[in-house]
């Protein structure tokens, strides 16, 4: 009798446990997005004096990305990325952002284009060469290809100052 009872209570949850499962979204199904890809396509070598244009071109998986949600262009010369500057960058067309700038004096120079999109934020850099510099006179580049060393600085800065 005892083996008839557990029979009665055992079958409901087999049976419960057989049921359809809900479809669970692994790493292994989930759909990875593709990468943002930016290009700064401001040429390398550049006049003193001319307003020029950063311009990045944003995509992904080939495509133009006309809803970056932001595209800034932050340039300082070699040395000097304490008194850089952030400039707003416009789409125009095709994925390309855009900010006008001029360089009042020769000197080797670097860029980010810090670009947020889609959830991902790439910031590609690139070295200016403005007129002719003297290089014996160029200070180094001691900044990183990312922001966490900049943070640090700014971390370590504030601690001096509060003491």
């Amino acid at each position: 009798m005892r083996k008839w009872l557990y029979s009665l209570v055992a079958v409901p949850f087999l049976l419960v446990g057989c049921g359809d499962e809900p479809e669970v979204e692994t790493l292994d199904t989930a759909e990875v997005p593709s990468i943002i890809d930016v290009h700064i396509q401001t040429a390398e070598q550049l006049n003193t004096g001319e307003t020029i244009q950063l311009a990045a071109r944003v995509t992904q998986d080939e495509e133009a990305v006309n809803d970056a949600k932001e595209v800034k262009f932050e340039v300082w010369e070699s040395g000097l990325r304490d008194e850089g500057e952030m400039l707003d960058g416009e789409l125009t067309e095709d994925g390309i952002y855009v900010a006008d700038y001029t360089f009042d004096h020769d000197g080797v120079y670097y860029m980010f284009a810090h670009t947020t999109a889609r959830g991902m934020h790439v910031m590609p850099k690139q070295e200016l060469i403005v007129g002719n510099p003297d290089m014996s006179k160029v200070l180094e580049d001691t900044s990183s290809d990312s922001m966490e060393h900049d943070e640090e600085q700014d971390e370590e800065k504030e601690e001096e100052h509060n003491h």
